[in-house]
């Protein structure tokens, strides 16, 4: 590894590692109507759009009449379906990512996990997938209490990392880097759109020549 290489890669989950908006979908679907809210629902389309925001912001996305403490109640509800649903179908890891994993791992960069998702989905993408072994860490708000910025900059700050780079899909990504003050590579395969950041890729093996 070079002197100018990037010695940590922390990355997004949903729009960057994998695609589980088309299992989400079926799963908060029949939360919504268990709880109440059967004229409601969503698509795995619109999920795209929402995913990277904090749990509760998406709930009231597609809740917009629903008060905190609805949203609130409601939260546990989204986060069981969706925990059984993925359970029984995965989501779709893109295609070359564990290769890419593999080929950073072995070059000596350190991998870990930010994401906004809810306590446990990140334990569950690594058992889903059996990616988990690449990875040194993974964190979320369930986790911390802190949202996306917040926790990149503690990645760096509990693992010393002097050339952290994070991988997201979304502008939100891009903003939470511009907070915690670490360099941003777009995902452009996922589900958002970006115009400012250090780097781009198009699918997960770009990453390889970036990060040399």
């Amino acid at each position: 590894m070079t002197e100018s290489s990037y010695d940590g890669i922390i990355f997004d989950v949903d729009g960057t590692l994998w695609d589980s908006t088309f299992v989400v979908e079926k799963a908060w679907n029949k939360a919504l109507k268990d709880n109440g809210y059967s004229d409601v629902s969503v698509t795995a389309d619109r999920l795209k759009g929402l995913f990277g925001l904090p749990m509760l912001d998406i709930i009231e996305d597609i809740l917009p009449e629903s008060t905190l403490e609805e949203r609130k109640e409601f939260l546990p509800h989204c986060s069981k379906y969706e925990f059984e649903f993925l359970e029984k179908e995965a989501g779709r890891v893109y295609e070359g990512l564990e290769e890419s994993l593999r080929i950073l791992k072995e070059e000596g960069h350190s991998l870990y996990i930010v994401s906004n998702c809810q306590k446990g989905y990140i334990e569950l993408f690594f058992e889903k997938t059996g990616l988990g072994h690449y990875f040194d860490k993974g964190i979320c708000p369930g986790d911390t209490g802190m949202l996306k910025a917040e926790n990149i900059a503690l990645i760096v700050d509990r693992f010393g990392l002097n050339r952290p780079l994070y991988v997201g899909d979304t502008h939100m990504d891009a903003e939470a880097c511009v907070k915690a003050k670490v360099p941003f590579c777009f995902a452009s395969y996922g589900f958002g759109s970006v115009n400012d950041y250090a780097h781009i890729i198009s699918k997960p093996l770009d990453l390889i020549e970036i990060c040399r």
